[in-house]
């Protein structure tokens, strides 16, 4: 019954019914893994896909001039590596281990079967699917209309909703990455970044400690969050 309630949780099984969780389980493994193991390298043969239970995982890939980029740094509740799982069956980037943790592992064969004898489930599926694309553009929308400060104040806004604590007014935020993480994320340099968080603290709304943010004015930042150019 537990796996069944973990596996309700992420967007992509967001669509199934009780049954067709308890075929799912049917098929899934529990892995577990160390800080700074690789899951899985670019350009591998997906065998499976992944559902984070704990721990944290960056998925990254190599420029043609050797540069790493990080595409995404997953959290607990969300799968990964489908996109190679319902594309060419390889996988597009490397899985790499920031935080030690535990997975539950989809075998590409077990979820293939599920699919050709569930017509419902694969439907399920197909609708879950649309709704993380929309996800994605939006994320992509923000990438490519927004500033630096718009797009790091959304990146703490969001974090300060997953992790932080709040005393007089003032918000605590545990980053989590790297300063030079995080600016590849938001797709831009860590010069950029260095300057944006100075840029915010001149202006009295945070004040930077170490991997700690500590937000002055949550509503200014909020309000920087939704702001294009």
């Amino acid at each position: 019954m537990e796996l069944i309630e973990q596996l309700k949780k992420p967007l992509l099984f967001s669509g199934l019914n009780d049954a067709d969780l308890a075929e799912l389980a049917g098929i899934t493994v529990r892995r577990t893994f160390r800080k700074g193991e690789t899951l899985f390298g670019e350009g591998e043969e997906a065998t499976g896909f992944y559902l984070l239970l704990s721990g944290s995982i960056k998925l990254c890939r190599m420029s043609p001039d050797g540069r790493e980029k990080v595409l995404h740094f997953v959290k607990p509740r969300e799968t990964f590596a489908e996109a190679a799982f319902f594309g060419d069956g390889k996988y597009p980037a490397e899985a790499r281990v920031l935080e030690a943790g535990e997975a539950l592992y989809l075998p590409r064969q077990g979820f293939m079967e599920l699919m050709g004898h569930n017509p419902g489930f694969a439907l399920n599926l197909v609708v879950s699917l649309s709704l993380m694309l929309r996800q994605f553009a939006r994320q992509i929308e923000e990438i490519s209309f927004a500033d630096v400060t718009s797009r790091l104040a959304s990146f703490l806004v969001r974090r300060a909703a997953e992790n932080s604590t709040s005393y007089d007014g003032i918000t605590y935020i545990d980053l989590g990455i790297k300063k030079g993480e995080l600016a590849s994320r938001l797709g831009t340099a860590s010069e950029t970044i260095s300057r944006t968080f100075r840029k915010l603290k001149d202006e009295g709304v945070i004040e930077v400690q170490g991997n700690r943010i500590v937000v002055h004015q949550m509503e200014k930042l909020q309000k920087l969050s939704e702001r294009h150019d």
